[in-house]
């Protein structure tokens, strides 16, 4: 504010000093002007005869004749008695000459401003001299007077408002700072006050803030929950592993050694997975660096298809749908599809590889991969909420309690750091599971 009192008390004493330079300028030249027509009026009296002593002061309040040996031999009132008020003398009787003359001059002792003319006749020559007070650098006081009051009001009324429109701005950001300052973990709710829309950038700060704000209550929710799933797929096999070895202690003679490592190796696998799982979101999550060469999704569903057994798989391919990717996650979402479809399938699951828009060798085609199969199906409402992690629908808890509801969400990770999308689509019966990522550019060199 007082940066800007000063800026502003500057350009207005610029602008002041510019206009007092100007009308001093003009009033200047008038009074010159006055000056130099008063004297050559006079000039042209003296070869008429017709001059008169003392000279009237009607116009100029300062005049005096001098004849060739710079005696006065005429003069307004005022000036009786006195010697020449100036010693120049114009170039010729064509020409006056002007000078600013200082100090006893005029009895005033002002500054005067002396015009200078010649006059001629009959061999003889006269100079007259005109002089009337100069103009004072502020021209006149009632000038200044208002240049500088209409200076102080401006400077005045411009802080004056700057004050009000920052204020009125600084305010609402005061009262968004004081709120975010009380913001805890425990107090995510609160969302800080908007202005309206008169403080256009206050309010769109604080919409801002308050988005973030959201973002962070729902990341945060996401966070707790995903806390609680951990723990709650955590201690079951760790429960259950504590009550074999629990039983086994209390009847160490009735214990099957054999029965025992079983279930405790399936219990192990289980947390295994999980701790697998977890880990691999973290690494997507932290979005680390991976090994990018030409994958051909074909080669990759082939190869699964043929290692599965039990349920059939039905493995329909095309060729070269190549794509640009990590092979081994690549891999792990193609394994987590359909082991995810030969769990809650009845008998058959197809996986299906084609490409997308690649008819005219341009490079905007799509590798699709398609994983069907012939269980229950998801139904519309629940077809995001897969994707979440650590979700298993009733349906898959019935089927199969071994899961960790993990697959489905790394899956999608792993499609969308591919530039894909995975969806669900409807079918006619069961799941319908679509990987759709970029082609290879139609130039593209397959890399081993």
């Amino acid at each position: 504010m007082l940066f800007l009192g000063v800026a502003v008390a500057l350009l207005s004493t610029l602008m002041s000093g510019m206009v007092i330079f100007i009308v001093h300028r003009l009033a200047t030249e008038s009074r010159t002007a006055t000056v130099n027509g008063t004297a050559t009026e006079i000039a042209s009296l003296v070869p008429r005869g017709e001059l008169r002593n003392p000279i009237s002061e009607q116009v100029i309040p300062y005049v005096q004749v001098l004849d060739s040996k710079r005696r006065v031999i005429a003069s307004t009132e005022n000036l009786r008695g006195r010697p020449p008020i100036a010693s120049f003398l114009p170039a010729n009787t064509e020409s006056e000459r002007t000078e600013v003359i200082c100090g006893k001059a005029i009895p005033t002792g002002e500054c005067a401003l002396v015009v200078a003319v010649q006059a001629t006749d009959n061999g003889g020559s006269w100079t007259v001299y005109g002089a009337a007070p100069s103009v004072p650098f502020y021209v006149d006081p009632l000038l200044a007077l208002l240049l500088v009051a209409g200076t102080v009001i401006i400077v005045g009324l411009i802080i004056f408002a700057s004050y009000r429109i920052i204020v009125g701005y600084i305010e609402p950001v005061r009262l968004i700072r004081a709120e975010l300052g009380h913001l805890r973990p425990t107090r995510l709710s609160e969302r800080v006050p908007v202005p309206s829309r008169s403080h256009r950038e206050a309010h769109d700060l604080a919409t801002t803030v308050n988005r973030t704000l959201d973002q962070l209550q729902a990341m945060m929710e996401r966070e707790r929950q995903f806390t609680s799933d951990v723990s709650h797929d955590l201690r079951n096999p760790i429960t259950a592993m504590r009550t074999e070895i629990e039983d086994g202690l209390l009847a160490p003679d009735e214990v099957d050694v054999v029965k025992l490592g079983t279930t405790l190796l399936a219990d192990l696998d289980r947390l295994q997975a999980i701790v697998s799982d977890l880990l691999t979101l973290a690494k997507l999550d932290a979005g680390a660096p991976t090994t990018c060469q030409w994958v051909d999704l074909a080669e990759l569903a082939t190869a699964e298809c043929a290692r599965r057994s039990g349920k059939q798989i039905i493995c329909e391919v095309t060729p070269g749908a190549v794509v640009k990717g990590d092979r081994v996650r690549l891999t792990r979402l193609v394994n987590n599809l359909v082991a995810n479809a030969q769990r809650h399938a009845r008998s058959k699951v197809i996986v299906r590889v084609s490409r997308e828009g690649d008819d005219t060798g341009s490079d905007a085609g799509t590798a699709v991969l398609e994983v069907i199969d012939d269980g229950e199906g998801i139904s519309p409402g629940d077809r995001e909420a897969v994707f979440e992690r650590f979700v298993r629908l009733e349906a898959g808890r019935r089927k199969d309690s071994g899961g960790t509801g993990l697959g489905l969400p790394i899956a999608r990770q792993i499609a969308e750091s591919h530039s894909g999308t995975l969806t669900i689509q409807d079918s006619d019966r069961g799941a319908h599971f679509v990987l759709r990522v970029p082609l290879r550019p139609a130039d593209g060199d397959a890399e081993s």
